[in-house]
């Protein structure tokens, strides 16, 4: 922890799965007893940041079919270890990703039970959702000033283009789904220590859906807005419409997590 608390380590988080979907449930990697410790094979996915991880935290299945809530472990891995191979690569937004294979390396130590770890993940997920929905927020802010500036400044048919009703119509469209989401983080902050996990992950979805939907749509609009500038490389709205594209759907986007809601009753349960 101290190291990581320097910047002197950084970890990644080897979950997905090319099958899984946004499933954190579905893991076929696998981890088998070496004394008294574990061995673990497969592959993992879109591993943020795993091609610079110094360690990488992997689940893996001890037991259990493939889709099984039980029998998922959650271990810690030297990513220099013998058996691990990166393919690093860089994501839509700018950032680094990885593909990394495991093939009968042995982990560091194990975190939790191992043969109940899915809660863990679970929760830390929601946790990383409410992290994200505070991001988004802030990217959509960004987008928004940095709208609304352009359409103070460019001027068509010798005026300045934010004074034509239309486009101030789409601006407050903007500003509202942009407040909508900003409440929504509020809510992702304040749910995220819910200790019934059903009513966490249900305040998480309804998070996901509104965010990932306000995201979208201000980010389209700011595109739009600004025209052929907004597409360029050297200018900065495109790069957070990116990030906002890609914030979505980390750890599942907005069509995911309603049908998640969909398949739970929606927001509310019979009592």
């Amino acid at each position: 922890m101290p190291a990581i608390a320097a910047g002197e380590l950084r970890l990644a988080f080897a979950h997905t799965e090319r099958q899984s979907r946004y499933d954190l449930f579905d893991v076929m990697t696998t981890a088998r007893r070496d004394g008294d410790g574990w061995r673990l094979s497969g592959r993992k996915g879109m591993v943020l940041h795993g091609d610079s991880a110094g360690r990488l935290i992997v689940t893996a299945r001890t037991g259990g079919a493939q889709r099984d809530l039980r029998g998922v472990g959650v271990f810690l891995v030297d990513a220099g270890a013998a058996g691990v191979s990166r393919r690093g690569y860089r994501t839509v937004d700018g950032q680094r990703a990885a593909e990394i294979e495991l093939e009968n390396v042995r982990a560091e130590s194990v975190l939790g039970n191992p043969e109940d770890g899915l809660p863990l993940v679970d929760q830390v997920v929601d946790e990383a959702i409410a992290a994200l929905a505070a991001e988004a927020v802030g990217a959509m802010q960004v987008a928004h000033d940095m709208t609304i500036d352009y359409m103070k400044t460019r001027k068509q048919f010798d005026r300045p283009i934010g004074s034509f009703q239309a486009l101030q119509h789409r601006a407050a469209d903007m500003l509202v789904n942009l407040e909508q989401a900003r409440s929504m983080s509020y809510f992702a902050a304040m749910s995220v220590d819910e200790r019934d996990a059903a009513e966490r992950r249900r305040a998480m979805a309804s998070v996901k859906v509104q965010i990932g939907r306000a995201a979208r749509f201000v980010g389209q609009q700011s595109i739009q807005l600004h025209g052929g500038i907004a597409m360029t490389m050297e200018y900065a709205v495109g790069h957070y419409f990116k990030r906002l594209t890609v914030n979505d759907a980390t750890f599942g986007d907005a069509d995911h997590w309603l049908r998640y809601l969909t398949s739970q009753g929606g927001l509310v349960t019979a009592g």
